[in-house]
């Protein structure tokens, strides 16, 4: 008799295997985000060691009046400040580019599963309603 039970409520793997591949599509998509802010970071933080690398190089050469050393500490720092405000600017672009594109990615896949749910759903409901039908016509 429970043999006869479980054989009229077959199991149907398909809205796993297809949970699964949303799931894993979903993942490849975040690490393509993670893998493009962290690609600009990298350029952003290179060219703003590259910069201050230069303006050191500039500031360590060999002054003939020593007020000119004054001066190329007081250039160095103003041009950091300026480097600096520029550079966290662009690195906060990153930021705010990574965080729309999140939230669009998550739209979409709630938007995704709630149609598979439904789906799953409405499945699940026509195999009980024939399961059900064909235990009450025996």
């Amino acid at each position: 008799m429970m043999k006869e039970m479980m054989g009229a409520f077959p199991m149907d793997t398909t809205a796993m295997q297809d949970m699964f591949k949303s799931q894993a599509a979903m993942a490849e998509k975040m690490s393509k985000v993670a893998l493009e802010a962290a690609e600009k970071s990298t350029e952003v933080s290179t060219k703003w060691t590259k910069a201050t690398l230069a303006k050191v190089g500039e500031m360590s050469t060999v002054k003939d009046d020593p007020a000119d050393y004054t001066k190329a500490m007081t250039d160095f720092t103003s041009a950091s400040a300026e480097m600096a405000a520029e550079h966290v600017a662009a690195f906060a672009e990153i930021a705010k580019k990574v965080q729309m594109d999140t939230v669009e990615l998550m739209m979409a896949a709630g938007k995704d599963m709630q149609e598979e749910a439904s789906a799953a759903v409405k499945k699940a409901t026509d195999t009980a309603t024939k399961a059900a039908k064909t235990a009450t016509a025996k």
